[in-house]
Parts: C-alpha cells; sequence; structure tokens
C-alpha cells in the first residue's frame, strides 16, 4: 500500500534532476511511471490485505496508518483508471508550455498524495495528506503566473487553510470523544459518555462538515473554484473532477458515515443544516453556470453544484444516500472531466475561452463536440447515461429518507437538470447550428486535436454511454461497498 502512494512521489521529485534529451524522452518517463502505479493500485484491489499497515506513530493512537476498505477501494480505483488518460492529455496540452518540469512534478505527486487520501486508515491520516494536496496543488494553479493566476492562487490557499482550520477542530474531538481514531463503520463516538456534549458535538460536526466541504466548493466557499479555472486544462480537470474535489466529498463521507456516525446526527439541527447548505448549492452553482459566459468557468460552476448531489446524499445518512453519493462521486468524474478536457481542446486549438466565440466549431471539431455533448446530456440526467443513475439513487435515498428538508432537495434536482439543460446545451446548439448569416469563413483553419487528446475523452463518452445502459455491476460494488461487505 505504502509503494502506490510513493511511487508517484518519487516519481515526480527526481524529474528536474533525469537527463531528458526530448520532451518525448520525459512524456515515456512519466507515463510508464503513471500507467505501473495504477496497475499496482489495481492488483492490490485484488489482493487487498488484511491488515492495516502503520507508516509512523506518534503516541498510543496517533498515527499514519493506511489501509483498503469498501470506500477507499472505490475511490482508488477511480483515481487510478482517470489519471494515466489525464496525463496522456496533457502531453498534447503542455506541449509548447514553458517549465514543463515543474508542471508535471507536481502533476504526478498529486497522484500519490490523492491515493493517501484514499487509503487512509484514520482521521488523522485523512486529515494528513488532505492538507498535503493542498499544498501540492497550489503551484498547479499559479502555473502560468499571470496575475490572474497569482490571486486564483492566493484565493485558493485561504479557502484551504481556513477550511482545514474546521476540519481540524473536528478531528480532535473526534480523538478525544471517540473510542479509537481509525474508521469505523457507524462511528467512533460513545454515545453513552456524550449525552450531555452532544449539542456541542453537533456543532463540531457542522463545522468539520464545513472544513472538509470547502474542497468540494460548498457555499458559501465557492469562488475559489471557478477562479482556479485559470490553470492549465489538465489540472483544471482533475481539480474539479477528481483530486481536491472528490477528496473533499469523500472526506465528508468518512466523518460523517465513520467518525461521527449517523446514529447521533440523524433527525438533529445539524442534519437539517448541513442538509440546507447542499440543497442551496445545488441550485446556487446552476445558478451561476447559466449567467457564467467563460466556458471553463461554466463547467466550474456546474461542478459546484453537482458536488454538493454528493453532499445531498451524505447528509440523507442512510446506506441508499451514501450509496447515491458515491455513484455520483464515480460517474461525475467521468462526465466532468470529459466535458472539462473537450473545453481544453477547444481552448488549445482555437485559442478561444467564451461560449459565444463557440459558434460553428462543432462542424470543424465534430468528435470534440460529440463527446461533450454526451457529457452534457449525462450531466443533465438523461436516461440512457450514467448521470441518470447517480441523480435516480440520490432521488430514491430522499424520498425514503422521509424527512421534510429532503423533499426540498428532490425538488432542487429537479429544477438542476432544468438549468444545466439551458447551460450545456446552449453550448452544445451554438457549436453545431450558428446562427444562419455566420461566416464560416472564420473557423476554416480549426481542425481536430491530436489522438492524445482525442482518445481520452472517447474513451470517457463511452464509459459515460456503457454505465449508463449497464450500470448493475458498478452499483452492487458500491452497495457492497457502503454495506461493508467488500
Amino acid at each position: 500500500m505504502l509503494l502506490v502512494v510513493v511511487l508517484p512521489v518519487i516519481t515526480g521529485i527526481l524529474l528536474p534532476f533525469l537527463p531528458f534529451r526530448t520532451k518525448r524522452a520525459m512524456w515515456i518517463y512519466l507515463e510508464t511511471a503513471v500507467c505501473v502505479n495504477s496497475g499496482l493500485v489495481f492488483w492490490l484491489l485484488f489482493h487487498a490485505p488484511d491488515k492495516t499497515l502503520t507508516v509512523f506513530r506518534f503516541m498510543h493512537d496517533l498515527s499514519i496508518t493506511l489501509r483498503l476498505d469498501g470506500p477507499g477501494s472505490i475511490f482508488a480505483a477511480l483515481v487510478a483508471f482517470l489519471w494515466p488518460f489525464a496525463t496522456l492529455y496533457a502531453f498534447a496540452y503542455m506541449e509548447k508550455e514553458e517549465d514543463t518540469r515543474t508542471f508535471f512534478l507536481f502533476y504526478v505527486v498529486t497522484y500519490g498524495i490523492t491515493l493517501g487520501v484514499a487509503l487512509s486508515e484514520n482521521i488523522l491520516t485523512m486529515y494528513f495528506f488532505f492538507e498535503m494536496l493542498s499544498l501540492v496543488t497550489l503551484p498547479l494553479v499559479m502555473h502560468t503566473r499571470t496575475r490572474e493566476a497569482i490571486l486564483a492562487s492566493r484565493a485558493y490557499l485561504y479557502y484551504m487553510l481556513g477550511g482545514a482550520a474546521f476540519a481540524f477542530i473536528g478531528m480532535i474531538f473526534v480523538l478525544v470523544y471517540g473510542s479509537t481514531s481509525s474508521f469505523v463503520p457507524g462511528g467512533v463516538l460513545d454515545m453513552a459518555h456524550i449525552q450531555e456534549k452532544k449539542d456541542t458535538l453537533l456543532l463540531v460536526y457542522v463545522l468539520c462538515f464545513g472544513g472538509f466541504s470547502v474542497k468540494t466548493a460548498m457555499w458559501p466557499f465557492s469562488s475559489w473554484l471557478p477562479k482556479a479555472s485559470v490553470a492549465p486544462t489538465p489540472v483544471t480537470a482533475l481539480l474539479h473532477a477528481v483530486a481536491v474535489v472528490n477528496t473533499g466529498a469523500f472526506a465528508v463521507m468518512r466523518v460523517t458515515y465513520f467518525s461521527f456516525g449517523t446514529e447521533m446526527l440523524r433527525g438533529t439541527w445539524a442534519q437539517t443544516v448541513v442538509m440546507g447548505l447542499g440543497i442551496f448549492t445545488i441550485l446556487y452553482g446552476c445558478s451561476r453556470a447559466v449567467k457564467e459566459t467563460h466556458f471553463k468557468r461554466r463547467l466550474a460552476w456546474s461542478t459546484v453544484s453537482n458536488l454538493s448531489y454528493m453532499l445531498f446524499g451524505v447528509t440523507l445518512m442512510t446506506p441508499l444516500g451514501l450509496t447515491g453519493a458515491m455513484a455520483h462521486l464515480v460517474f461525475h468524474s467521468f462526465m466532468k472531466i470529459g466535458s472539462f478536457l473537450c473545453a481544453g481542446a477547444v481552448l488549445h486549438m482555437t485559442g478561444r475561452n467564451y461560449v459565444h466565440q463557440l459558434d460553428g466549431l462543432g462542424r470543424r471539431m465534430p468528435k470534440v463536440f460529440l463527446c461533450f455533448t454526451i457529457s452534457a446530456l449525462a450531466l443533465m440526467g438523461v436516461p440512457g447515461l450514467c448521470g441518470f443513475v447517480s441523480k435516480w439513487y440520490l432521488a430514491k435515498a430522499a424520498v425514503d429518507c422521509g424527512e421534510p428538508v429532503a423533499y426540498l432537495g428532490v425538488a432542487a434536482l429537479l429544477m438542476s437538470a432544468l438549468l444545466t439543460a439551458i447551460y450545456m446545451m446552449g453550448i452544445v446548439v451554438r457549436a453545431f447550428f450558428p446562427r444562419k448569416d455566420f461566416d464560416y469563413s472564420t473557423i476554416k483553419d480549426v481542425r481536430e486535436p491530436g489522438w492524445k487528446m482525442l482518445m481520452p475523452l472517447i474513451v470517457f463518452a463511452v464509459l459515460i454511454v456503457c454505465f449508463g445502459l449497464h450500470s448493475g455491476p458498478v452499483m452492487a460494488v458500491l452497495e457492497a461497498a457502503v454495506s461493508g461487505t467488500m
């Protein structure tokens, strides 16, 4: 387990010191290392050790310890599958950029740190890697070193540090009032000894939820995510679909179901507060996306909304709610990384950043915009695509939950589908059906990107359809992970 975390870190650290004669040699080195590490992750998933691995022990129950359980396996598998394709795409995108060694140093190290979050056995280990992730992704956000990038990186750092402080409070209370620091299904708080402090612990949970949710850009902590879209597209694709934002959602799942426990939280004012924040953010993100004219920032606001789908599922505090949240964590990753990589391909090939500049490009880049259309339809929740599956589970869980606020969540899901259709299909219509007087000579030099960019787009689009038409095996694995039988 330690190897899959350390190997990408070592690969990245060695990058500035290796004497590559050409960029191609560096590409081969990086892609080989990433693919080997992903192979090791999948081998580990099928040969999961029963024991934990303690890397470093501070004192008593405080240690950096790794373990592979059901939810961790799901997250690790997702990261390991997506990273090689994203890295291949990054080679084409960054081919003409400067300082690529520094870029890929942090890009690859981020892979190992994200796996560290997935494999964390206890809340201290998760918090350690969670904070490391903020530090190693900061240079990626500010890579271009423009004024906009510097300001975005400052906002990113301030939000992450603030969120870490609130998450730290939650971790301390779990360590003090919990029977163990480990993640245990049902939680670790001793209910017999915390009755007098229940309201305090509920407040601490809300603070902890908010702290970890900063990485998911939950309102009122949303503004950093659209600003971070100034980073190169390979970075924003991973920030908005895999590494940072999903890590935040995964951490919220851990502290809710495996640290604080739903027995204490269900039916309390704390559940109402966090569920209400999630529901509001669903609609807030969609509304901002409709108004946004910048291509990548529109997708970023879409991410804000969809991440709160996961938070909404978590706050239902039922096994079905957690299943729906994990399903959306998986399926949204494919939908959103696909759409972001399409946006990056457009930017790379045309230099166009705004939605009104996309007129007619679907005729010149049909493969890219076909893949984008599939992602857009999936995000809307069209049946036959994977987005429908996760939204169905979330809606069903909300109805079964019985909480009055949960019914508002169902309404928010429906309203979100309508707003998603407006801001996503508006792009598709512009690309394929421009106005009648559109001058096609203005885009006569536009062409499709090379295979390094196209292959990941096509793979993700195919998987979106496959998961939508045949979701049974995936959902069976997710249900097993949630029930603890995996």
